[in-house]
């Protein structure tokens, strides 16, 4: 097998999967980790990000496959819209132990072989709503901003070593992550948008791919594929 080794989370269905797809278009080497098969990748194992020994396994088996992982993409999420003041303990617990936790865990696991070698790419997928927030859904907007911070300060702890840590936040996408009968989808949002339309998952990924060049001099950056709504 040739080819850069990236590893994919959440890339069973939606942005992951477009990710993960055009990234072994291009010549990647491709291993998701999902709680959704992904057969058409290079490598695929199920586990739950939040689980930290899941990650630390589905890893080491992808560095012992490959010999290497020259890129992460921390796609995997989860999202659940409930009015602020009807937010359990237990509905908090779950959107910080996939986001914040999974992202941890990821990084946890992949930057000591990328830190050794001198090189490696992470990007985060997180959402327009860590930077501006909104309605009925305030734990996944505290969840994607407290990953952000996270990613921000991974990023320049990592940094001298040769890794390149940013992130992509999305606005609303046409994946299965939005609700059918969410208001973002109907006509009348999106003739309030710039653009008239939300995005399509193809428009992350190919911000997503280029973040993963080996010539970039960007670091701790956040890049947001929304129609301008959010600048």
């Amino acid at each position: 097998m040739t080819g850069p080794v990236a590893v994919v989370t959440g890339a069973g269905s939606g942005i992951g999967l477009e990710i993960a797809n055009l990234l072994q278009a291009g010549g990647w080497q491709v291993a998701s980790i999902s709680r959704e098969p992904a057969p058409a990748m290079d490598k695929w194992l199920i586990a739950d990000v939040a689980e930290e020994r899941e990650v630390e396994d589905a890893i080491a088996e992808i560095e012992e496959t490959f010999g290497r992982i020259d890129a992460a993409v921390v796609c995997a999420g989860h999202y659940a819209e409930v009015p602020a003041l009807d937010l359990t303990q237990t509905a908090w617990e779950r959107m910080l132990r996939v986001h914040v936790g999974g992202l941890a865990h990821v990084c946890r696991a992949v930057l000591p072989q990328m830190r050794r070698r001198g090189s490696g790419r992470i990007v985060g997928i997180a959402s327009e709503r860590a930077i501006g927030g909104g309605s009925n859904d305030a734990h996944y907007a505290a969840a994607k901003a407290a990953a952000l911070s996270l990613l921000r300060s991974i990023a320049v702890e990592v940094a001298a070593d040769g890794v390149v840590v940013n992130a992509v936040a999305p606005g609303p996408c046409d994946t299965p992550l939005l609700p059918p009968d969410s208001w973002e989808r109907a006509e009348e949002f999106s003739a309030g948008l710039p653009a008239r339309r939300i995005a399509q998952p193809r428009e992350v990924a190919e911000l997503v791919a280029a973040l993963l060049e080996e010539d970039l001099f960007l670091c701790g950056e956040v890049l947001s594929v929304n129609s301008g709504t959010v600048i």
